[in-house]
């Protein structure tokens, strides 16, 4: 299955999250985007790459189904590493890549945004890292990239309840660089693109370069960690029994909705 929409005009890229209906990330998803994202990276004409999603979703995150899977360390570690290592090629990617947040945008799906360079978000979202909700941290770099971002008083504060902020409260903590009106996201997020992309690329390439190494701390040894520590609670009766009251109480959810 085509988890991504890829169309290329006037030198962007726009990649679309589709994986109806919440855009939930899969191993399977991780591995197309990672061969969509080095085709768009080799192509030549390509200058800029928006991120987005279909529907209301921009991500709810990983998969329910596959976290149910996940009982032991050593997978827990494998699937977070493995969404680390797309994440860090995003973060890396010497073409910007935008993250265009049209709808609710949690767990997975921040920690992909909080990979592109810049986020914008349409008013009306809401982004989040509920992991804690479901005996889990962050797996894909959120521990990491979240405080380097927003702080780490705010970071923790997110991190620790579960709890998401609206996009004007994203704005205000510097989650993102803007909101707009929800009619306008992709115009605008392709405005942006499209200014970088009139820029001279060596230009470009530098800012990108000088930013990513300006951090005090490295990354790489704070993801290393952070994996090492999804993988231990995915093997904890605490992260099974809160993933499955989880799964029960959508389940009830829809039957209801269904009755």
């Amino acid at each position: 299955m085509n988890h991504q929409l890829l169309t290329i005009s006037h030198q962007i890229a726009r990649i679309t999250l589709h994986h109806p209906p919440a855009n939930t990330i899969t191993g399977s998803m991780l591995k197309e985007l990672e061969q969509v994202l080095s085709e768009v990276e080799q192509d030549d004409y390509v200058r800029a790459i928006i991120v987005t999603g279909s529907g209301r979703f921009f991500s709810a995150g990983a998969d329910i189904h596959e976290l149910t899977r996940l009982n032991t360390s050593h997978a827990g570690t494998e699937f977070a590493l493995q969404g680390q290592a797309l994440f860090n090629h995003i973060e890396r990617c010497d073409k910007p890549v935008v993250a265009a947040i049209n709808g609710i945008c949690v767990g997975g799906g921040l920690e992909l945004a909080l990979a592109c360079q810049i986020r914008i978000a349409a008013s009306g979202a809401s982004l989040g890292l509920p992991e804690i909700k479901l005996g889990l941290i962050p797996g894909f770099g959120g521990t990491q990239r979240l405080s380097r971002v927003v702080g780490a008083s705010k970071a923790a504060e997110m991190l620790l309840t579960g709890e998401s902020v609206t996009a004007e409260q994203a704005l205000h903590i510097g989650l993102v660089s803007r909101v707009v009106p929800n009619h306008e996201l992709m115009a605008q997020a392709e405005a942006l693109v499209g200014m970088i992309a009139a820029r001279g690329t060596a230009a470009v390439q530098a800012v990108l370069h000088a930013i990513r190494g300006g951090f005090d701390i490295p990354l790489s040894e704070g993801l290393v960690r952070e994996a090492e520590l999804f993988g231990h609670l995915c093997a904890s009766s605490e992260k099974r029994k809160a993933v499955q009251e989880f799964v029960e109480k959508r389940q009830t959810r829809m039957a209801r909705s269904e009755a």
